[in-house]
């Protein structure tokens, strides 16, 4: 699967600049990140968590509003900065930059949305089973996320619906 992606991806035209960008979108607890680490061992990618930059709980949908600001300083060759959100304090974090790279991999719900599209070469789908991606979420977040399951998982399916997500992916996978 990885060696399928990275030669699709090969065959794909930057959208951003001089920068090819890999979206790996889906719900909580599918298997994104660990698809985007994959794909960033066998390319030298960098990876971009997309969650660092949503403002809170109840902040998903501002997701591509935020991804699109970011990649339009990437497409025009600079270095790229976005404020970061402090989980831990749930208030805005520090701003961090990015130097350009020859390819950045979004990993993270929302990446995939129609603002950010543009931007993208190729845009992957990431889904698994509802029980299986809660224990995933879950063993990884623990208590900080228990509480907030139905929250995100409420404010995902918003999003997808509204974006066309899945339906607009070039690639559609499902993790078990």
């Amino acid at each position: 699967m990885i060696d399928a992606l990275v030669s699709l991806l090969a065959d794909r035209q930057p959208a951003c600049g001089t920068t090819k960008v890999m979206a790996i979108d889906g719900p909580s607890g599918a298997g994104k990140t660990d698809l985007s680490r994959a794909v960033a061992d066998a390319t030298g990618a960098a990876v971009l968590g997309v969650d660092r930059f949503v403002p809170g709980w109840h902040g998903l949908g501002e997701v591509p509003r935020i991804l699109a600001d970011l990649l339009g300083q990437v497409c025009v060759g600079g270095p790229a900065s976005a404020r970061l959100w402090d989980w831990e304090a749930d208030r805005p974090g520090a701003v961090e930059s990015m130097p350009p790279v020859p390819l950045l991999v979004l990993d993270g719900c929302g990446s995939g949305s129609r603002l950010v599209r543009p931007f993208l070469s190729l845009l992957v789908w990431v889904d698994a089973p509802a029980p299986l991606r809660h224990e995933r979420a879950i063993a990884r977040d623990g208590d900080a996320y228990a509480p907030w399951w139905d929250v995100w998982a409420a404010q995902e399916r918003e999003l997808f619906t509204a974006e066309g997500t899945q339906a607009a992916a070039d690639v559609r996978l499902t993790s078990a």
